[in-house]
């Protein structure tokens, strides 16, 4: 009996790759993340809050991250370090948004390093490159 190997045909690049939030065409696996504890401390527009259960609650109106967060935790945590951390953006983050690329398995990458850089361009006031490496002149 003859062994077929199945390969799936390599995923073409989409018309914007920064617009994407995830990134799966190489083994690192990416994801765009955003800090809901900067939309609280620059006063977000699109920040809303709701009570339930006697609890206070936040989420974002833009659907950027698609939690909704205790207010009270939140703030507990952004008073210590090293802050409440990220969570993942559900959508292209905006200007306003504080937001990273965050890699899952760095081992995997190669020496070519990101087969999709696009996907690191950041909103609009952030850099839309990354340093990777350095070149030291003899000295």
């Amino acid at each position: 009996m003859a062994s077929r190997e199945t390969t799936s045909p390599p995923r073409e690049l989409p018309l914007r790759p920064q617009d994407e939030v995830e990134c799966r065409r190489c083994g690192v696996h990416c994801d765009k993340v955003v800090y809901p504890g900067a939309c609280l401390a620059r006063s977000c527009p699109f920040l809303y809050a709701f009570q339930e259960v006697g609890r206070t609650y936040v989420g974002c109106m833009q659907k950027v991250f698609s939690v909704e967060i205790d207010l009270e935790l939140l703030r507990e945590a952004e008073a210590r370090a090293p802050g409440f951390g990220a969570v993942r953006a559900s959508r292209k983050p905006l200007p306003m948004c504080q937001a990273a690329v965050d890699s899952t398995y760095l081992s995997r990458s190669d020496d070519l390093g990101c087969v999709n850089p696009e996907f690191h361009e950041l909103p609009v006031g952030e850099p839309s490159f990354r340093v990777f490496a350095q070149v030291r002149g003899s000295a």
